[in-house]
């Protein structure tokens, strides 16, 4: 069987960046947009997600231009006064209610289990059928930096046949509690396991952490909503910029100013990839002694872990927790608008749903490829601490780029996905008025260290 899709625009990917990118583009453009994904629904990696995750930054910051996700402050728990972070649950019916307007609108259809296999051609796993592009059809890749998780992905390491390895979902799945849990990774997946389990009752000393790198992470407290507040801590980072003498000062300044956390203060970390993480978490993941650093776990037998430099034993039956997937993959930035395909990518340093949602916008109100990406220029994820250097740099420069016209400004600050966002109902405030004369005095200063450090 096969058939031709009727749309002006084929989607490949139904996760955050597809839908921000359609959201955006169908708002403004009178379109038809086909969403191809292998799942069954929208929401892309959240479907698959262990079910105790949480957006580890603000819901607002999260989803589609349109529809704001959550907005509220938390008025009770360890993160009073900070705004809510969506579950997974949450999120997954997020994405099917704005699934349903797009579709209800007439100018949306998902092809949902179904794949791109290349040459302008869509194949469905459920009932073969083989759909083709048309020409004048362009085609958006929202799978260039898709995450990977523990859910989808083998263990990057071997497994004997008599060693209990199981991904970070299974989690709430254990029969039995094991002498120890051995978790393996060192970004946000590993310490929501962590957290998990110690808010489970289970004793830190039964807890092993192999973390091959030590991790910065961004204080939660200064990535909110509050323009003055996320604003004055992009003041803050290019302040400690300007001033610093090396890439390890850099962040030890951050650390100083309430921007970075590291887990250890003993140890001066080499990863940036930067998830946020609360000082409660942080307390939490602090009282886990037994931390292995023997650089990345090459193989797990019955009571032993193995590494290039040799052996570190475990208890006999210690369960290991695989939390040692890439998450954000970390690919080189291309061109948005390229010959073959547009290719989602953050614009502004990281959130992937507002740089997303801008290249939605900008498609909808621009004609010129090479003038779109001018106005978008890609940013990458950071990874080392240089590239966290560059992935600022460059996302900066990309901000001042697109914020130079005024209807994409006029636009970027009505949608709460924009964490740098001055609402047009903000009001006067003073505090606001001092932040942007900080930043505006140590950006200069601060673009040009990281540029050199970078």
């Amino acid at each position: 069987m096969t058939r031709t899709i009727e749309a002006d625009y084929v989607v490949i990917g139904a996760g955050a960046a597809g839908m921000a990118f359609v959201d955006a583009l169908t708002d403004h453009a009178d379109v038809r947009v086909a969403l191809v994904d292998r799942r069954h629904s929208v929401g892309g990696h959240w479907l698959e997600a262990y079910p105790f995750v949480r957006l580890h930054q603000a819901s607002a910051f999260y989803g589609v231009a349109s529809t704001v996700l959550g907005g509220a402050i938390q008025q009770e728990g360890p993160e009073k006064g900070l705004h809510e972070r969506a579950s997974q649950p949450e999120i997954c019916d997020y994405y099917e209610h704005v699934l349903r307007r797009m579709v209800s609108s007439g100018r949306v259809e998902l092809l949902g289990s179904s794949e791109y296999v290349g040459d302008r051609t869509v194949v469905s796993h459920l009932s073969g059928e083989r759909l083709t592009v048309p020409a004048g059809c362009r085609i958006v890749d929202a799978r260039y930096l898709a995450p990977v998780i523990p859910a989808e992905t083998p263990p990057p390491f071997a497994v004997a046949a008599d060693a209990h390895v199981v991904p970070v979902n299974d989690l709430v799945r254990l029969d039995e509690a094991p002498r120890e849990y051995v978790v393996v990774g060192s970004g946000k997946t590993a310490t929501d396991a962590i957290v998990f389990l110690l808010t489970r009752g289970v004793d830190p000393d039964a807890i092993c952490w192999v973390r091959p790198r030590d991790p910065w992470m961004l204080s939660r407290a200064v990535v909110q909503p509050d323009p003055a507040v996320f604003l004055g801590m992009a003041a803050d980072i290019m302040r400690s910029a300007s001033d610093a003498t090396s890439l390890d000062d850099l962040f030890l300044r951050m650390e100083a100013a309430g921007i970075m956390i590291r887990i250890d203060p003993r140890v001066t970390p080499t990863m940036a990839k930067a998830p946020t993480l609360a000082t409660w978490e942080l307390d939490l993941l602090r009282t886990v002694e037994n931390v292995v650093r023997r650089g990345h776990l090459e193989s797990v037998d019955r009571g032993k872990l193995g590494f290039a430099d040799g052996s570190v034993s475990i208890a006999d039956k210690a369960v290991v927790v695989h939390c040692a997937g890439d998450g954000l993959r970390l690919r080189p930035p291309i061109p948005v608008w390229g010959p073959e395909a547009i290719t989602l990518q953050p614009i502004r340093s990281g959130f992937p749903c507002f740089g997303a949602a801008l290249v939605g916008y900008v498609e909808a109100t621009r004609s010129d490829d090479a003038e779109k990406n001018r106005l978008c220029p890609s940013s990458p994820y950071g990874n080392s601490l240089a590239d966290w250097a560059r992935m600022t740099v460059l996302g900066t420069r990309a901000a001042q780029s697109f914020s130079a016209e005024p209807d994409i400004k006029a636009w970027a600050d009505r949608v709460a996905i924009n964490p740098a966002r001055v609402p047009p109902d903000y009001g006067p405030s003073d505090a606001l008025d001092g932040v942007l004369e900080r930043l505006a005095a140590h950006t200069p200063a601060g673009l040009a260290r990281l540029s050199s450090l970078m």
